[in-house]
């Protein structure tokens, strides 16, 4: 909701507006561009009226004091998904990212790639972009990048919001079950994602690696558009099956995946050095550059921007350094997300200790959904802590106990942030991995760290 305020803004709006908890790096944005944003519900700010109530779907129920006020006032009011398709996408060329994880980094690469080739796109990415000022931006036609999120769309729209985007580029990157407060399975998901399909035009293109096969089967459901493959680590031109298929390959990847070659029928398309590593983000460069060469950008010049990609904040971003101890923040929330991210840390400093720590803070993890696979997804590190939140509704101890990785669980943040900044004299590098504030853990570090 913090992106759209900033592209209403930008498109000449008055804006203001409200929510629970307005947290760095998006309230740092807010306040850059002039944005009033308010942590209560007061419906004192509607009034002098507005032209549209733009609702989240996050804060936002029946109950909520401003959205009652804007009922009961019979106050002009949208969707964010749909506020933004009527107002911002119309008339552009959408590239959209879905899929269960990369949709911000893979998003941030996709503007950039645009951004470099001079096309001045608009782009709402869900985090902050180190390349960019602001997480969006309205730009000018044809190109606006979007990440597009399965979540629901509001209280009263219970599509996902990328169905109101109509994306002409579209990635998915992959489909894992999540979000088990609105999906009761991944089939629910995959409805979503079929009707979105649907809406991509024959002449779009639609962006998936090779072998997966959650992704196989929904396609298999129906696809009216040409689609393009991709595969990491061999040249593998027989996973197009089809006419109306194109299959690209990642080959010569080094093994913490900061240099990679890109070839397309035998032949040498385009070759990645950067300072991103991990296999998760070859791929997700992989899309983002297939979703490029969909807008008419070469292979070779988006190859060649990536070496100036900076990543994501809160993706595997440096927070503090101190002694020998480096602290890295991390957006992962999801096992697959967890284990990718310490499998690639693990890549790129080999035997040196990594410490994983961890609040299983999502309403998905609170309830335990997918605690048999943090047994195990912990298994590139050397040690875990979980943060023990409020809302857990399962035996965390459990876990800890059966956890694949020596593991130990906390209530307290002070003590987890006295195990992080311990003096050491030997390389660790800590990695936090949560999706919200962590209860200020990231100040704590940073100030400790500094005092050692």
């Amino acid at each position: 909701m913090g992106n759209l305020a900033i592209l209403a803004k930008q498109a000449g709006y008055v804006v203001g507006g409200f929510d629970s908890k307005i947290y760095p790096p998006m309230s740092d944005q807010l306040a850059a561009a002039n944005i009033s944003a308010h942590d209560r519900f007061d419906p004192s700010h509607l009034d002098p009226v507005p032209d549209v109530v733009v609702v989240g779907n996050a804060s936002m129920p029946r109950g909520n004091p401003a959205l009652e006020y804007t009922l009961n006032k019979g106050l002009n009011y949208q969707s964010g998904a749909e506020w933004l398709a009527d107002t911002i996408l119309r008339d552009r060329h959408v590239v959209a990212v879905s899929g269960t994880h990369g949709k911000t980094s893979t998003t941030a690469m996709v503007a950039w790639i645009l951004h470099c080739a001079g096309t001045n796109p608009g782009f709402l990415i869900g985090g902050a972009s180190r390349n960019f000022d602001h997480s969006a931006a309205l730009g000018s036609p044809p190109f606006f990048a979007i990440e597009a999120d399965e979540y629901d769309t509001s209280y009263f729209d219970r599509r996902s919001k990328f169905r109101h985007y109509r994306p002409k580029t579209l990635i998915i990157g992959n489909l894992e079950f999540d979000h088990a407060d609105i999906f009761s399975n991944l089939d629910e998901i995959k409805y979503q994602f079929h009707h979105l399909i649907r809406e991509i035009p024959a002449n779009g293109t639609i962006i998936v690696p090779s072998n997966d096969t959650e992704i196989d089967s929904l396609l298999a459901r129906g696809c009216w558009s040409p689609i393009e493959r991709f595969t990491l680590g061999v040249n593998d031109q027989s996973a197009s099956t089809e006419s109306t298929e194109t299959t690209y390959s990642a080959v010569n990847i080094a093994n913490d995946g900061t240099s990679f070659d890109i070839m397309r029928e035998g032949s040498l398309v385009g070759s990645v050095r950067w300072s991103q590593f991990g296999l998760h983000n070859v791929a997700n460069a992989m899309s983002a550059i297939l979703a490029a060469n969909h807008c008419g950008i070469d292979p070779k010049d988006s190859s060649r921007f990536l070496a100036d990609f900076r990543g994501v904040k809160r993706r595997m971003e440096v927070i503090a350094r101190a002694g020998r101890t480096t602290v890295y923040s991390d957006f992962a929330h999801h096992p697959t997300a967890i284990q990718r991210t310490l499998d690639a840390l693990r890549q790129h400093v080999g035997e040196e200790r990594i410490l994983a720590v961890i609040e299983p803070r999502t309403h998905t993890m609170s309830l335990g959904t997918h605690r048999e696979r943090l047994r195990s997804c912990c298994s590139s590190a050397d040690e875990v802590v979980w943060y023990r939140p409020k809302t857990i509704k399962w035996n965390l101890d459990k876990l800890a106990r059966d956890c694949t990785t020596p593991s130990s669980v906390h209530s307290r943040i002070e003590d987890v942030v006295d195990i992080i900044c311990k003096p050491t004299k030997n390389p660790v590098h800590v990695v936090i991995m949560s999706n919200g504030g962590f209860d200020g853990i990231f100040a704590q570090v940073t100030d400790s760290m500094q005092r050692l």
